[in-house]
């Protein structure tokens, strides 16, 4: 019976012990308290438990985590009121304040955001607020991670998911951008109007000159042809008069050349001719022996028809 007794306070002993032996994982912390009082915290490893005297108080996640906050009603400095929602990424680096630093940790970093925003809001103009988002998560990083350094966290980063201003702001801000859409929109297709004509305008330019050149080169061609035949025409007439010259003519064939050339003149269109003297007197010798010629003619021609 002892027997019994015993193996059963050594059972009792040893799950006693088994079930304070407590292995802590990564990225965890386990805070500790011995007769109720702050005693120390586990890291990673494995720890034991004094029975009856040390209990887990605590155990806290060292990642970084995300909290999403509801919108918030905030008015701007020019009395427009919007909804905005934060997210807040936060880390903590203290479990012993975590734990004992404030109650509802994330029920105070909430209500802690929500006034920061309406305070920064508040020194901004609805146009600000929406193109200002940068600053605005800088800020409220600042003012949170100072505020949360009590109470074991580090607040990393702040983002303002959404900002809803009212409907009809939302409907006056589509028309502006609709506006702006058709001003660029009428931009671009002035401009690329204004570059089809221009390039129309250069190649009718360049058109122009080509068909300028062109003109100006068979101008240049056609006096150098009438040149080379006025040339043709002059050397002719100085390989003739040359030719003349060798053959040292009398001046009773130049005269009578002379009368062929004035002649050939009388048969065109020239109405008066001017005849120098000379030639008057061999034209005048000419007709004298023509005439004689028929006056020596005409008694031979009588003779024969006699006969006849």
């Amino acid at each position: 019976m002892e027997f019994i007794a015993l193996a059963l306070i050594i059972a009792l002993i040893i799950v006693i012990l088994i079930q304070n032996i407590r292995i802590v994982q990564q990225a965890r912390a386990y805070v500790i308290e011995r007769l109720g009082a702050y005693s120390t915290t586990w890291n990673v490893g494995l720890h034991f438990k004094i029975p009856f005297i040390e209990k887990v108080s605590k155990i806290v996640s060292l990642k970084e985590q995300v909290a999403d906050f509801p919108p918030q009603p905030v008015i701007t400095k020019d009395n427009v009121t919007m909804q905005i929602d934060t997210v807040v990424y936060f880390q903590i680096t203290d479990p012993k304040l975590y734990a004992y630093g404030i109650e509802q940790p994330m029920l105070a970093i909430e209500n802690l955001s929500a006034t920061t925003l309406r305070n920064i809001i508040g020194d901004l103009e609805l146009d600000q607020c929406l193109t200002s988002r940068d600053v605005i998560n800088t800020k409220m990083r600042a003012i949170l991670d100072e505020a949360t350094d009590p109470w074991g966290i580090k607040v990393n980063r702040v983002e303002l998911k959404n900002i809803l201003p009212p409907r009809e702001i939302q409907n006056a801000m589509e028309k502006q951008m609709k506006a702006e859409r058709e001003r660029r929109e009428a931009i671009l297709r002035a401009e690329g109007e204004k570059r089809a004509a221009i390039l129309t305008a250069e190649g009718e330019k360049e058109s122009a000159i080509l068909r300028a050149d062109a003109k100006k080169q068979q101008q240049i061609l056609e006096a150098e042809g009438e040149a080379a035949a006025i040339l043709s025409v002059q050397k002719a007439t100085a390989e003739g008069i040359k030719l003349i010259n060798e053959a040292a003519p009398s001046e009773a064939v130049v005269k009578l050349k002379a009368l062929d050339a004035f002649t050939a003149a009388a048969n065109g269109r020239a109405t008066k001719i001017i005849i120098p003297s000379e030639i008057q007197g061999l034209a005048g010798l000419a007709e004298g022996i023509i005439e004689t010629v028929r006056l020596t003619e005409k008694p031979g021609d009588k003779k024969t028809a006699d006969r006849g």
